[in-house]
């Protein structure tokens, strides 16, 4: 099965990694992609995992809040 993206693509990961090679205006460009996914993409995708898969919906909760618990220790 073909990898595909969550938040972000490959060259969205690339460049806002940055590294000598990464042009400013491509990373800033990529950091607004993701933030827009954020904002307006992932609460759309929330509300429909919430209402049609349930076990879905917690899968995601699950990753994100067990992210942010390791970020806290």
């Amino acid at each position: 099965m073909a990898r595909t993206r969550a938040l972000m693509t490959k060259t969205d990961r690339k460049q806002i990694t940055g590294g000598e090679h990464v042009d400013e205006n491509n990373r800033y460009q990529a950091i607004s992609r993701v933030r827009g996914r954020i904002n307006e993409e992932l609460p759309r995708d929330i509300e429909v995992l919430q209402e049609h898969h349930p076990e879905l919906y917690d899968e995601l909760r699950e990753i994100v809040c067990d992210s942010l618990e390791e970020e806290g220790e």
